[in-house]
């Protein structure tokens, strides 16, 4: 795979962008611009394990913790797998999410979660069941972290994968009630002190701006050029006029659009004055690929941020 591959500043196609939202929720991994399955089953083989699943298998459930369960109970590692054949049928509780299928990856969020380094811990947000014969590859958060730092490259397609996903939650909660008794989640800090002196201090194609309290920062339905890091202040993120996420030092926000240059899922409005460092593609493509642990800090955030909107539906 050329670097081209991730060129997110091309143009999207006509026919794309004028796409009903029927076929925006359709949406697979597979089909995305910026999937190659090819680099995804090496990237799979190279340090995962082969692993086959009959139909009616769980391959995880939702509330799944990761650690050792009980006084006697044994030790769970969260992996997650790139489906090689037969499909699989995302559900929480009893509403369906997503049905996945032949090279498509499902149970990343948990395993970005627990890579060391961030968390210890994490929980399954859904239940994933093979519908059919599966043959899929696994891997866990270690396997994953190391093949990352090997191909830092890798950390962008599957970044893609994650974002094709919150785009499908985003426009199912569009279309359906939000929850008004889920309470408003912070957004986890996305980068260390750290990694923001980095950013602010070594990045060359990034610009700071500034914005008043109330004032929107980015809108829904709107194209976007430029992911932002929060440096100073808090923002405020909503869907159809409700708020689901509140942001503050440290946090990045509108990095769906660097991809697949989509209208905005969401919208951001200042809560207080705000001090942001706005990134461009071109910038974003050369971080991840130089740091990646920058990469897998937005793996990380995406991760929690998408668990949070799955929690939204009613």
């Amino acid at each position: 795979m050329s670097s081209d591959d991730f060129d997110f500043t091309q143009p999207v196609s006509a026919s794309a962008a004028s796409a009903p939202l029927s076929a925006v929720v359709a949406l697979t991994q597979a089909s995305s611009k910026y999937y190659d399955k090819v680099v995804a089953e090496r990237f799979f083989k190279k340090a995962g394990t082969l692993e086959k699943f009959a139909a009616g298998t769980t391959l995880f459930t939702m509330g799944d913790k990761s650690g050792k369960q009980g006084l006697f109970g044994k030790r769970v590692i969260h992996r997650m797998y790139l489906l090689t054949s037969g499909e699989v049928v995302l559900t929480m509780g009893d509403k369906p999410l997503d049905t996945i299928r032949a090279y498509e990856v499902v149970g990343e969020m948990a395993v970005i979660s627990e890579i060391p380094g961030f968390t210890t811990a994490s929980t399954r947000s859904a239940t994933a069941l093979a519908k059919t014969d599966c043959e899929a590859y696994s891997l866990d958060g270690l396997e994953t972290q190391t093949g990352l730092t090997e191909t830092p490259e890798f950390a962008l397609m599957l970044m893609s994968v994650m974002f094709d996903r919150m785009r499908f939650v985003a426009a199912r909660l569009a279309m359906r009630r939000v929850s008004k008794k889920v309470e408003v989640s912070e957004a986890m800090a996305t980068f260390t002190p750290d990694m923001l002196a980095m950013l602010e201090n070594k990045l060359d194609r990034a610009t700071v701006v500034r914005y008043d309290a109330n004032k929107p920062i980015m809108k829904e339905g709107d194209t976007g050029m430029n992911m932002y890091v929060i440096l100073r202040g808090e923002v405020a993120i909503s869907i159809k006029g409700t708020i689901v996420e509140n942001a503050s030092v440290g946090a990045s926000i509108g990095e769906m659009a660097l991809v697949d240059q989509s209208p905005r899922a969401a919208t951001a409005t200042a809560k207080t004055d705000c001090k942001l460092l706005a990134i461009n593609r071109v910038a974003l493509i050369a971080l991840v690929k130089a740091e990646p642990n920058i990469g897998m800090a937005l793996m990380r955030s995406m991760a929690e941020r998408l668990r949070h909107m799955n929690s939204l539906f009613v």
